[in-house]
C-alpha cells in the first residue's frame, strides 16, 4: 500500500451566530487556531497558498476575506481560483497554480458544487496526485470543503428527521479520503443521525462529525490529530450487529445496534487503519 505523503486537514466550521443564514458573514476563514496550524503545515507563512471558493454563493467575497484572514496570519504568497464551471478546471493558469501550490484551500458553501465543477478534471487528478506524493503539500477545507474530501460525500439531508431512512442524502466527492465520510458544524446543527445512517449506509467506512471550530490534520492517509476548540465524533460501524438499513422504506425509523463511537478533542488522535485512539493526557497543555 502506497504511503500519502500529503496533508489533509478538514474543518468543521465556525459561524457567526447572529448571521447564521447570511453567507458573507461566516467566520469560517477567520478562526486563527485553526488556519495557524494549516500554514505551519504548508511550510509557514512563505507558502504558496490557493483559496478555491467553488462551494460558495458568493465567492468573490469568500476569497477576499481568506485573502484577508491569510495576511493577518503573516503570509505573503496568496491567490484565489474561482472554479465555477469545469472548464475552468481545465484552465492553463489555473493548472499552474495547483502545481505550484504548497496549500489548497476550499470554502464552505455547497459541496456539491465542488464534485461537480472540479471532479474528474485535469485540477482533481492533481489534486490527487500531489496528496499522494509530494512531502508537505497540504489540502485543507473547512464545511462543505471538508465534506467533498470523501468519496462517500453527504450531500445534504435533515436534521429533523435524524435516525428515518431518507435523513442523509449521498454523493460521490474528491475521493482524497476514502476511509473517511465527514460531516460538518456537528454539534450546532444536530448531524448525529444524518451521519449515523451514512455510516449504516457503508458500515466499511468511518464517520466523523466535526463541530465548528475543530479540525483533523490527517497524516499518512492514516493518522488524524484533532485540532481546535470543539469535538469530533468517530462513527465506527465495523461491529455492527443490527442493521435495518437496506430493508426499510424511505422515512422508516431506523435500528443501529453496537454502533462504536469515540468523543475526541484537541491533540487525541484517531488511526483509520487500526481504528485505534491515542487520548490526549488531561495535564498536557493544548495543541
Amino acid at each position: 500500500m502506497q504511503l500519502i505523503k500529503g496533508t489533509l486537514i478538514p474543518i468543521g466550521g465556525n459561524e457567526d451566530k447572529g448571521f447564521e443564514d447570511d453567507e458573507i458573514h461566516r467566520l469560517d476563514y477567520i478562526e486563527e487556531g485553526i488556519l495557524a496550524h494549516v500554514v505551519q503545515e504548508a511550510g509557514g507563512i512563505d507558502a504558496n497558498i490557493v483559496i478555491i471558493p467553488t462551494a460558495s454563493s458568493i465567492p468573490v467575497e469568500v476569497g477576499e476575506n481568506y485573502m484577508t484572514a491569510f495576511t493577518t496570519l503573516g503570509c505573503k504568497n496568496i491567490s484565489v481560483i474561482n472554479i465555477k464551471s469545469q472548464k475552468d478546471s481545465e484552465d492553463t493558469t489555473a493548472i499552474s497554480q495547483i502545481k505550484n501550490a504548497d496549500c489548497v484551500m476550499f470554502s464552505g458553501g455547497d459541496q456539491s458544487k465542488i464534485s461537480k465543477f472540479i471532479g474528474n478534471t485535469t485540477i482533481h487528478s492533481i489534486l490527487h496526485e500531489r496528496y499522494k506524493n509530494d512531502t508537505g503539500f497540504v489540502i485543507a477545507g473547512t464545511s462543505a470543503g471538508a465534506m467533498a474530501m470523501a468519496n462517500e460525500m453527504i450531500a445534504g439531508g435533515s436534521s429533523t428527521k435524524a435516525f428515518k431512512k431518507g435523513a442523509v442524502i449521498m454523493n460521490k466527492g474528491l475521493n482524497l479520503i476514502p476511509q473517511l465520510i465527514i460531516d460538518t458544524h456537528f454539534i450546532q446543527r444536530g448531524r448525529f443521525g444524518r451521519i449515523s445512517e451514512a455510516v449504516a449506509k457503508f458500515p466499511n467506512l468511518i464517520g466523523v462529525g466535526l463541530a465548528e471550530d475543530t479540525g483533523m490534520i490527517i497524516k499518512n492517509g492514516n493518522d488524524c490529530t484533532i485540532i481546535g476548540s470543539g469535538m469530533a465524533i468517530v462513527f465506527d460501524g465495523s461491529h455492527l450487529q443490527h442493521n435495518n438499513e437496506k430493508i426499510l422504506k424511505v422515512g422508516t425509523p431506523m435500528t443501529i445496534a453496537n454502533l462504536k463511537i469515540h468523543v475526541l478533542a484537541n491533540g487525541d488522535q484517531f488511526h483509520l487503519n487500526t481504528r485505534t485512539i491515542n487520548v490526549l493526557p488531561v495535564e498536557s497543555p493544548f495543541i
